[in-house]
């Protein structure tokens, strides 16, 4: 600790921000926090980002997170702000990213009497973040702060959100800085490593599911050649298809909305499954019908970061606390076989992949095919490209048909959250300028945050927004159409001109309205220097890539 003159709340908890390697804050500035604002003046190497929405602003932090490890950090105000906030916080939570959520609080004097746009956030958001805290001294704001980062990065990460009542940033006190949070982590035991190889040794038709977060570059090295020594079929965990390159002779799909019927069996007929680092929710256990809870009926490898999530759902076989760079290393060590059982397994495993992923041509469509569009994607970005997208049923094309290949390129929320695609693809290109940034989104999608084309023009950040409007709530129509025939409501959307919409920013902005016209637009768009936007007239009858209906 060191000490340090007198300074105000702001510029106190700015320097423990510095100290703890912020580079970025996120922010919709509000007078509850102003002595912070005027105190990140003095500290350009904190780059503040300005949106134009608190949502969007929780989003990017979210997005910061996912892509960094590192807390993402956002500043909003008081009442409105922290509702609108709530939405990104909600999103890191389920999808375990760190983040930070700083939020204007009244002053202590004025607590507790409904004062003007005053929240109680240990209420509000107690079942939404990992800690929720206010600083009412301003003596603890290093000490509170650097708690902060370590409970949002420490074993499941997740979002922390700190009030900060006026008085505390307002007045003034000397008060010690203290040094950079540090994160340990478990590792696996030798008899744990020893077991699973036995396990795993006396399977016959083994499945590996890799997920979650915490993982480095070398984890997911280490990853790949345990599976390549192994000759093992791995699957992705819901919006995780990242995490192993998805072009690898060992990949074989993610096990998620829309997944392949084909993969699903195949976990069912599993007789180990080994999952790494993922929860396996609702979501990729298939409403726990294909990996069954409490007891599986697989004989069950379960390693985690989180001692509180092995046996939280599932009873495992043998469960490993143990973080994802531990686990990937003691996984690479294991002894490699000499022969496997499992090889045609894993081959067929890895056919059915590849035909499910391949999308066909389809006579039937009328305007824009989805699928074709999502394969150019993947057949022509480069490797390191960021794909980022929010929720709806036009996810389901870009998780089938495109393919992942290196870590940290997958922005899309495990709690499905509508909009998120277009802050986090904002975020994710001023992050990395120098990478190529793609946002896929329905119509619906982008229009929660479509103001945010200001924040990519104020900033500069030259993302393509690929917009798939077929002038529905594609989902819930889906649901309808299949519950409630001829009983349609409330799904059909009215849209704006989105071509003159994103014109009116200042940015790119095509319509295209036949597959064999993308390409070209695409182009034009990545050369343009400029946020751009390709609006994609699809047909609204093909509401997934297999569900066709009758009529819209």
């Amino acid at each position: 600790m060191t000490e340090s003159s007198s300074r105000n709340g702001g510029q106190i908890l700015v320097e423990a921000l510095r100290r703890n390697a912020v580079d970025t804050v996120y922010s919709v500035p509000g007078e509850s926090f102003l002595p912070v604002l005027d105190a990140l003046y003095d500290v350009p190497e904190i780059r503040c980002i300005v949106t134009r929405h608190e949502g969007a602003a929780s989003n990017m932090a979210d997005a910061y997170g996912k892509l960094t490890g590192r807390p993402g950090i956002a500043f909003v105000t008081r009442g409105p702000g922290a509702t609108h906030a709530s939405n990104g916080v909600h999103t890191a939570r389920q999808d375990s990213t760190p983040m930070i959520l700083f939020v204007g609080q009244v002053e202590t004097s004025m607590k507790e009497r409904e004062g003007f746009q005053e929240v109680d956030y240990r209420r509000m958001f107690g079942g939404l973040a990992k800690w929720v805290t206010e600083i009412e001294d301003i003596r603890r704001i290093p000490e509170i702060v650097s708690r902060a980062f370590s409970v949002a990065m420490s074993g499941r990460p997740g979002p922390v959100v700190i009030g900060l009542p006026e008085d505390a940033l307002f007045s003034s006190a000397q008060v010690a800085d203290v040094p950079p949070v540090r994160i340990g982590s478990p590792a696996p035991r030798a008899e744990q490593m020893q077991e699973l190889l036995e396990r795993l040794s006396a399977a016959e038709r083994p499945l590996v599911v890799v997920g979650g977060t915490g993982w480095t570059p070398e984890a997911t090295e280490d990853l790949a050649r345990f599976i390549h020594a192994f000759d093992l079929p791995v699957a992705a965990s819901f919006r995780r298809q990242d995490l192993f390159d998805n072009r690898d002779a060992n990949y074989v799909g993610q096990m998620g909305l829309g997944m392949s019927p084909s993969l699903a069996e195949r976990a069912v007929q599993a007789d180990l499954l080994l999952v790494v680092g993922t929860r396996m929710t609702d979501t990729p256990s298939g409403n726990y019908t294909v990996v069954e809870a409490p007891r599986p009926r697989q004989m069950f490898i379960h390693m985690h970061v989180d001692p509180d999530e092995l046996g939280r759902v599932y009873v495992a076989d043998l469960p490993i606390n143990t973080g994802m760079p531990a686990a990937a290393a003691a996984l690479a060590a294991l002894p490699a076989p000499v022969s496997v059982q499992w090889k045609e397994w894993t081959r067929q495993a890895r056919e059915e992949y590849v035909a499910h992923s391949t999308p066909q041509e389809n006579a039937e469509l009328r305007g824009v095919d989805l699928g074709m569009v999502v394969r150019h994607l993947s057949d022509s970005l480069p490797d390191d490209a960021i794909i980022a997208n929010g929720a709806g049923n036009f996810t389901v094309w870009v998780h089938r048909y495109f393919r992942y290949r290196r870590p940290a390129t997958e922005l899309a929320p495990t709690n499905g959250a509508m909009g998120y695609g277009f802050p986090a693809a904002v975020a994710a290109k001023l992050r990395h300028p120098d990478r190529t940034v793609v946002c896929v989104a329905g119509d619906g999608c982008f229009m929660m945050y479509p103001q945010e084309l200001a924040t990519a023009m104020q900033f500069g950040a030259p993302l393509v927004v690929i917009i798939a409007n077929n002038g529905m709530l594609g989902t819930i129509r889906m649901h309808q159409e299949r519950d409630y025939p001829g009983r349609v409501i409330a799904t059909d959307l009215v849209n704006p001109d989105f071509v003159a919409f994103a014109q009116s920013f200042g940015a790119h902005a095509e319509r295209v309205e036949t597959t064999e016209a993308f390409p070209a637009a695409f182009e034009r768009a990545l050369r343009s220097g400029k946020p751009a936007l390709i609006e994609l007239r699809t047909d609204p009858l093909q509401i997934t890539p297999q569900l066709r209906m009758e009529s819209a």
